[in-house]
């Protein structure tokens, strides 16, 4: 099997041009069924040296529990630059972790 069998198609795809940037969201799956996004910004840049034109890409993989928060995130960034007032923070739930419980253990004294 070549490398290019292995790669999931696009389920959907928007290239949004922006000068010399163009942005795309692609919309993937994994191989469990999870959906999810990702965002890659190409600029176009020119190399003094070789006289070549080249693009640089830069990608970011945005998966289904995180939409929310990422939704937030980016609604407050602007919900700022349209208002300057600075919203609340996003809310997020920490997962349980092991050695915070440990460390809680720690502090309770279980003599009688």
């Amino acid at each position: 099997m070549d490398n290019k069998e292995n790669r999931k198609e696009e389920l959907y795809s928007q290239a949004i041009p922006a000068g010399k940037r163009r942005y795309f969201f692609d919309v993937k799956e994994t191989r469990g069924g999870d959906k999810f996004i990702t965002i890659t910004e190409s600029r176009k840049l020119f190399d003094n040296n070789t006289g070549e034109v080249y693009f640089e890409k830069n990608k970011m993989f945005l998966y289904k529990e995180d939409f929310d928060k990422f939704r937030q995130g980016l609604e407050n960034a602007f919900s700022f630059i349209e208002t300057g007032i600075v919203p609340p923070p996003v809310v997020v739930e920490e997962p349980y972790r092991q050695d915070e419980m440990d460390n809680k253990l720690d502090e309770i004294d279980f003599k009688y």
